[in-house]
């Protein structure tokens, strides 16, 4: 499931019911949310750029505030520094 967030591309989101379909099992949403939780490298295996199928920003290890500021930076509406 990880080698799947890692295909998403930089800047773009899938939904976790997206992912749970990519990875062949549409009905593992529940099971792909809580693979992200447990993801220890969040920056190289970017279980960021997963979010709710509508559209709105669930569950992040870092903190929700992170979670944007993260999505925010890949669509280039923030400043690294």
């Amino acid at each position: 499931m990880w080698d799947s967030l890692r295909t998403i591309p930089y800047g773009e989101t899938i939904s976790y019911g997206q992912l749970a379909q990519k990875i062949g099992n549409p009905k593992a949403v529940r099971a792909v949310g809580l693979a992200n939780g447990c993801n220890p490298i969040p920056i190289i295996i970017p279980c960021h750029r997963v979010i709710g199928s509508d559209g709105g920003l669930t569950g992040f290890g870092g903190g929700l505030s992170n979670k944007r500021k993260l999505l925010a930076l890949e669509s280039r509406q923030m400043r690294l520094l």
